[in-house]
């Protein structure tokens, strides 16, 4: 290949959809030895003529082209739901008119987003992009509600970390009114002592009964709507025959399987069997809804599930993660009607023990839906008109099986952290009346020993094949954080081994040493925060909590993405028809991975803010009332505290506490008053009146109902490295017990300043 001309190197780079490297173009024209410093010459005469441009990374493009990274700022979503933008750091006035930007997915944007995204230029106004992140919307953008002050409007944001207010000039309010609950641009302000902001949409007013969501929703960037061609595809769905193109579903309607779940439970996606067998164990079967059989890799109902990760529950409403028609219709296993179903036949010895598996692509038909509390009525002798007929033949051989299961869970190990979880009440017009601790059945534990052991099989059956598999894996527990814990416990004479990393059931032996303490719940959390996340992976590290080798998400791909992952392995595995994992799902497995674990945890977080809000908006109307409660944070900047009454969580700021040197013992999780010997420990009891709760931020602030000290009795300190912390500010803090200076003194015993 000769010497490329100069033209031919201009016409390569300006037509190509990416800029292009130095190497790239070497390569391009197999240009060698002596032929590149010629090249680098061309390249610097184009550039000087204003041909070409040199971009970052070095690279060359035609003039106005975008770098391959772009950020760019999205303007329209049209009626299928596609995705367009401009670039963001473009100036019209001497580039010309933008270049278009159309995302090539539907990625989870609204208009006025701001997203990293690489590019490929299709022509000079028209780019494709790939999303590569949305930007942290803190900085671009505000929730939050209009308010007006005697300088005008602001904005109060409802983040509780948010620092400021924003200023909203008249000619930004864009219609909204005092009392709006709106999303604002914030705007570039120099010189400003506070940051302004323009009002980009109106929401609805902050006294609306579905504001509190609406603001959990819009913080994690979620979306309650499907677009319309995701919802198109939903149109034409039904349930598949027995026999299909290329495998025969096998026949499980005549099998009594039941759903069991709470009676709140929006969505019912597995179904239970257990029948004895001769050798004194079980068969047992777990039904899931063959979502895979509707959902298929590459459609719209996809991409939109993946990009979604999982559903997101709210006291008042679900963002599901597939729409109506299947995740409350077609793939939900409602009584008496066939449905699609993935499903294990599972075999166990008497010691509750997986000793055989099968895997199989089954037509069911529920028999019954039940509830927690009626199954566990059943159990205990109080059988209903539902569960009578059903007691004998299906509700007790399922407890007589779980029993085996229990067995085999607590001989392994896992973690029994027990603690309590909140249930938010809400009425029909969507209103909270109360708060109460969920109850924990053994028909709760009943569900989960069977779904547990499905997901066992499900890896287990796709290492078998050697095939690909997202593992839901939890790592073991730092050694510091143990060392921490282990320190902590010592004091109430309980102990934890030291040296290396301990055992699920070392850990479970603390716990139910602990059990019989008035503190447990307090071990139960320090434990629990020893503990890291668990994540989805595609290597596996098994599952430390369960005290699991092998263990894959396969019981919720209504709600998971993870597990339709795992539904579409095994279906290619086992060659159970269509629908199963393709060659590019493959490839991009452990990306997929990534992406959902970071979905779940941004759930995970709005759940939270949302039940904040919930109960701090209940809480609002008891402003003044004291309350008993625990101490469940020390910080060097107050006390977090929850209450017994409805597990609401707030501050005690440091200012507020009686006045004292407090010095902040982060082993010891406790605030010391240097002078008084007041002090306030983690776990302690305290009695509290609340001052504010804010239904915007969901925080409360509480003070003391007393100046009392709260201790854990009969735990003595230790003898550690301290900080402090002043219930006042620096300057109040002239002790001439100390040297009478705010920085430089220095006294035996007491705390150590450097001068500056």
């Amino acid at each position: 290949m000769s010497f490329p001309h100069i033209d031919e190197v201009f016409k390569y780079i300006t037509q190509s959809r990416e800029p292009l490297t130095k190497r790239e173009i070497v390569r391009a024209f197999n240009i060698k030895g002596d032929g590149r410093i010629k090249l680098k010459e061309f390249l610097k005469r184009l550039e000087d003529a204003g041909k070409i441009t040199k971009g970052p990374g070095q690279t060359y493009a035609a003039p106005n082209s975008l770098p391959s990274v772009t950020l760019m700022k999205v303007t329209k979503l049209d009626i299928d739901g596609d995705v367009f933008g401009e670039p963001l750091d473009w100036e019209e006035n001497t580039q010309g008119p933008p270049p278009s930007i159309e995302l090539l997915s539907n990625a989870p944007l609204k208009e006025g987003d701001r997203a990293l995204v690489r590019v490929k230029k299709i022509t000079d106004q028209l780019y494709e992009g790939k999303l590569i992140r949305r930007l942290d919307q803190e900085r671009l953008s505000v929730l939050g509600v209009i308010k007006q002050t005697a300088k005008g409007y602001i904005l109060e944001p409802a983040n509780k970390k948010a620092k400021y207010d924003f200023d909203v000039g008249t000619g930004d309010l864009n219609g909204a009114k005092v009392g709006n609950l709106v999303i604002g641009e914030v705007l570039k302000s120099r010189g400003f002592k506070r940051r302004k902001a323009k009002i980009e949409k109106v929401l609805g007013h902050r006294e609306d009964v579905n504001a509190i969501s609406l603001i959990a929703i819009h913080e994690a960037g979620l979306h309650e709507n499907f677009l319309e061609k995701v919802l198109k595809e939903t149109e034409e769905l039904k349930v598949p025959p027995l026999k299909g193109k290329n495998y025969t579903r096998e026949d499980l309607r005549n099998i009594p399987l039941v759903t069991i779940d709470g009676a709140d439970a929006r969505d019912f996606d597995d179904a239970v069997f257990a029948e004895k067998t001769d050798d004194g164990g079980f068969h047992l079967i777990v039904a899931i809804a063959d979502v895979a059989h509707y959902v298929r890799a590459g459609s719209a109902l996809d991409h939109e599930a993946h990009m979604r990760g999982n559903s997101t529950y709210f006291p008042d409403r679900v963002v599901p993660m597939l729409p109506e028609a299947l995740s409350n219709d077609l793939c939900s296993l409602r009584p008496h009607e066939d449905r699609a179903c993935m499903a294990f036949h599972l075999w166990i010895d008497e010691q509750g023990n997986l000793t055989k598996h099968k895997i199989v692509r089954g037509l069911m038909r529920s028999k019954a839906r039940l509830i927690y509390e009626q199954v566990q009525a059943a159990k205990d002798g109080m059988a209903d008109e539902p569960t009578e007929p059903l007691l004998e033949e299906v509700i007790l051989p399922l407890y007589e099986a779980y029993d085996l299961l229990d067995q085999a869970r607590q001989k392994r190990g896992a973690l029994d952290l027990d603690l309590p979880e909140r249930q938010i009440l809400i009425d029909e017009s969507g209103n909270m009346t109360g708060v109460k601790a969920r109850t924990r059945l053994d028909a709760h534990k009943l569900i989960e020993e069977f779904m547990i052991l499905a997901n066992v099989a499900a890896a287990q059956a796709l290492e078998a094949k050697k095939a690909p598999c997202v593992y839901r894996v939890h790592d073991r527990p730092s050694s510091e954080k143990l060392d921490e814990a282990r320190e902590f416990v010592e004091a109430f004479g309980l102990s934890l081994p030291k040296g290396g990393v301990a055992k699920p059931a070392q850990i479970n032996h603390l716990l139910q040493k602990a059990s019989q303490l008035e503190y447990s719940q307090l071990i139960s959390q320090v434990v629990l925060r020893t503990q890291s996340q668990a994540v989805y992976a595609t290597k596996n590290i098994g599952h430390f909590g369960l005290a699991l080798s092998k263990y894959a998400h396969f019981t919720s791909p209504i709600r998971r993405y993870a597990d339709l992952l795992v539904h579409r392995s095994l279906i290619r595995a086992y060659g159970l028809g269509e629908g199963g994992l393709s060659e590019e799902e493959t490839v991009t497995l452990d990306e997929k991975a990534q992406h959902i674990s970071t979905t779940e945890r941004t759930s995970a977080d709005a759940e939270r803010s949302a039940v904040d809000r919930f109960t701090a908006s209940w809480m609002s109307e008891r402003i003044g009332a004291q309350f008993s409660g625990v101490i469940n944070g020390v910080t060097r900047f107050g006390l977090f505290v929850t209450l017994n009454e409805n597990g609401a969580d707030g501050l005690i700021p440091m200012r507020s506490l009686p006045d004292d040197f407090y010095i902040h013992d982060e082993k010891q999780h406790a605030l010391i008053g240097r002078r008084h010997g007041r002090i306030y420990r983690l776990g302690a009891s305290i009695q509290v009146i609340l001052k504010e709760a804010d239904k915007l931020t969901g925080s409360s602030v509480f003070e003391l109902a007393n100046d009392e000290s709260a201790d854990i009795p009969g735990i003595k300190f230790k003898k550690t490295n301290i900080g402090r912390s002043r219930s006042k500010p620096k300057s109040e803090h002239k002790n001439k017990k100390y040297g009478g200076k705010k920085r430089g003194f220095k006294k035996k015993g007491g705390p150590k300043f450097k001068k500056k």
